[in-house]
Order: structure tokens, then sequence, then C-alpha cells
């Protein structure tokens, strides 16, 4: 919380931003090639996934399941959405790991009469938010401020994150890098929310441009536009994070204040505000509420993925931790992706329809499928990458080209739900 005096100096900031996005935490695994899987889903009836499922009824089914086998966290969103998240794992192990506690938690659901449904935005009403807290109730005021987006982001998308273990030594500057490289393409490849309430959105991923549009300072990549050169990966992290406004002010450990008036946290740090002056407390707080693509956590948080149905988050998952991780992979792929860098409007907007990044995808996928046998992928995950390969990359598609298929077809837009609920009358295949 503010102090009533300055505490901290812009020369701490730098440094402190610097550690807190690209130093391991003591209680992260040794260096290696660990990953993290975050599903989200829409939770919707069962009979009916054009209707919400009720919340009460979610929370209920979902928690009496009570520890899953593999340990991962299970957390709701303010719209209503369940989120499954893992440990940090080897990759031959992470996605056989989500899958079983995503099965456990599926088949609870199911026999509630609930769909677990994997879509980047819900193709219907906005959402009401059913989760308040005083940090949502004032996050929700500040996006207010910015426009419309914050209310559809908080209350109705949904998202696949990969969090990929940063390494050690030379390898932090070069992860962060691939994963800027390689960011657009995944996000194009993987998009999957092409139709809103009113219908066809233009966007394959309207979530990214929903993200893309909530507030750009704390949204857009973190690029210096030279590719880090300029002032450093480290140097660029920080000055971004000083850059961007300050969302909210805790004024106590329970009481949130939005800050609706512009205030960056560097200005904020040099001039101080009528509530105080920052602490480092405030900064970290501050990190918290930054949301960019890819972001740095003493780990890499890919945040740019839409949520994707089974087996194709498995894909998602294991072909980023390679291109990401695996210096001969990502090698492969860098003069590919050199025309595609920074094209993150365009994979919002066309998918792999781009032929630019069409390309890029054929390249990176075959140089995925060369390195999952050495990183000892599972079978089912390297047979499912071979399959979208077949069925999206190589056709220049994407999930998002299913969605509009159905609508045009007048079926619901809908894919198959992550759970038993897959049986009833709505789902295919």
């Amino acid at each position: 919380m503010p102090t009533a005096t300055p505490a901290l100096t812009r020369t701490e900031a730098r440094d402190a931003i610097a550690a807190r996005g690209f130093d391991r935490p003591s209680t992260a695994p040794s260096p290696g090639r660990h990953v993290g899987i975050e599903l989200e889903w829409l939770a919707v009836d069962a009979q009916d996934p054009a209707r919400p499922a009720p919340p009460d009824a979610v929370h209920a089914a979902a928690t009496a399941v009570g520890p899953l086998p593999e340990a991962s966290r299970l957390t709701f969103e303010p719209g209503g959405q369940v989120e499954l998240s893992s440990r940090p794992l080897p990759l031959d192990h992470s996605c056989e790991a989500v899958a079983r506690d995503a099965e456990v938690l599926g088949d609870a659901l199911a026999d509630a009469g609930i769909a677990l449904v994997a879509l980047g935005l819900e193709p219907g009403p906005q959402r009401d938010r059913v989760l308040r807290s005083p940090r949502y109730d004032a996050m929700e005021a500040y996006f207010d401020s910015c426009g419309p987006s914050g209310r559809t982001m908080m209350r109705s998308t949904a998202a696949l994150q990969v969090n990929l273990d940063l390494g050690s030594g030379c390898e932090i500057e070069g992860r962060w890098r691939a994963a800027h490289d390689v960011g657009p393409v995944l996000a194009a490849a993987f998009a999957n929310s092409p139709i809103a309430e009113a219908g066809p959105t233009g966007y394959r991923s309207t979530r990214l441009a929903v993200w893309s549009g909530v507030d750009r300072c704390r949204t857009t990549p973190v690029d210096d536009g030279n590719g880090f050169r300029s002032a450093g990966f480290r140097g660029v992290w920080a000055d971004y994070a000083l850059a961007a406004p300050v969302m909210l002010v805790r004024t106590s450990p329970d009481a949130y204040e939005p800050l609706v008036a512009p205030l960056t946290f560097g200005d904020w740090i040099g001039h101080g505000h009528e509530l105080g002056w920052p602490t480092l407390d405030d900064l970290d707080y501050h990190l918290t509420t930054l949301f960019p693509p890819i972001r740095p956590k003493g780990w890499l948080e890919l945040r740019m993925l839409d949520a994707v149905p089974a087996p194709w988050w498995r894909v998602a998952a294991a072909v980023s931790a390679v291109l990401v991780q695996d210096t001969r992979a990502a090698d492969a792929v860098r003069s590919a992706l050199a025309p595609v860098r920074g094209r993150w409007a365009v994979a919002a907007r066309c998918g792999l329809a781009d032929p630019a990044l069409a390309a890029a995808a054929r390249t990176c996928f075959a140089a995925a499928l060369e390195a999952l046998p050495a990183a000892d992928v599972d079978p089912t995950t390297l047979d499912a990458t071979r399959e979208f390969v077949d069925r999206y990359v190589a056709r220049g598609r994407c999930p998002a080209d299913d969605r509009l298929d159905d609508w045009r077809a007048g079926r619901p837009p809908f894919p198959p739900a992550d759970n038993r609920a897959r049986d009833a009358a709505w789902a295919r295949g």
C-alpha cells in the first residue's frame, strides 16, 4: 500500500521489474524445459450450449471433486469460466497430467448436466459477472473508463495459457525472443473465436482482438520495435511496465481504488498521488495488472492462445514448448518467422487464411513434429499434432473456420464439450 512519503526510486523500480520478470523464483524447479498448462472453459448447459450453466451449480459440482489426482489448481473467472492450472512439469508428463485432472473434473460436471466448452469467445449475449470481489469491482470500473472491451474480456472469453521455463544464462533471452517471434503464428493457428452475439465478427480470434482493445498500454506486445536491441530485453520490459497506467491502488488489504485518470507507474514514482507514494508492494501488484501476449514472471506466460477443445490444447502446449525451448527448433524456424514477426493484428483477423502466416505455420509445425519425439512427448499428443497439421495447418485453416462452417450451416457454433457431455445431441465428432 502507498506511503505518505517517497519510498521508491525509478532505478530501484527498474531493477525490481527486471528481477521479477526474469529471475527464477526460489520455489521453481531447476532450470530446464518445464511446462505449465492452464485450460479455461465456458461452462454451459449440456443440453443447450447457448445457455450458461448456473454458477452455483458449477461451483458446487467442481469443488465437490476435492484435490485432483495430478494436483492441478481449480479456479473460477469473473464470468463463471472454469480454469484448471497445472504444476510445472517436464513436457513428457505435462499433457497427460492435465488430461487426467481435466477428465476427473469434466466427469463430475457432466454428472451435473454441465458441459465444458473450449471457445475463445462465447457466441451469445454477454454474461453477467458472477464473481464479486473488491479487486474485480475496481478492475471493471477501470476497464469501463477505457471502453466496452474490458467487460467482454472479463465475462465472456476463455484462453489457453502455456507457461514455459525460462532456462538459464543466455537461454533466457533466446526463449524470450523466440516466444515473440512465433507468437503471431501460434495465435493464428489456434484461433477459435470468430462469432459473437450478432454473428461472425470478421476476426478468427475475436478474443485476441478484444484483449488488444482493452487498454493498449497494458495489453500490446512488449517490444521496442527493434527486436529488443535498443534497451536489452530486461530494459524493454521495465520500460513497458513503468509506462503502463496504474489500474488500481490498494488503500487497505480489502479496498482498491481504480485510477480512471491516467497515471503511469513511472509518473507515480516521480510525482506521487493524493493516495500516497508507491512501494515495492505496489509495484508487484501493478505487474499483475499487465497483460501482454507474452508476460515474464520468472517464467514465460504465453497468453495469446484461444481456448481450444481436446485434443488440440495438447498440440498448442507441445508445439509452443518445443518452438521456444528447443534451441534447434527455434533456429530452424527463425528465418521463416521474420516476415510475420509482430503481425498480431493480422493473426487475430485472418488466422491461417493469411498466406504469410500460413507459410510460416507450415515451417513451424514441421520443425515441431521433428522435435517432439526427442522431447519424449506422449503418443496421444504426438498423434494429435500430426492430425492438427493435416486438418488445419496444411490447409490454411484454424479451429475458427470450423465454427464459421457450423454457423453458415445453421448449426450451433460450438465445439464438442471437453467432458462426457460431448454425448449430448449438439456435440459432434
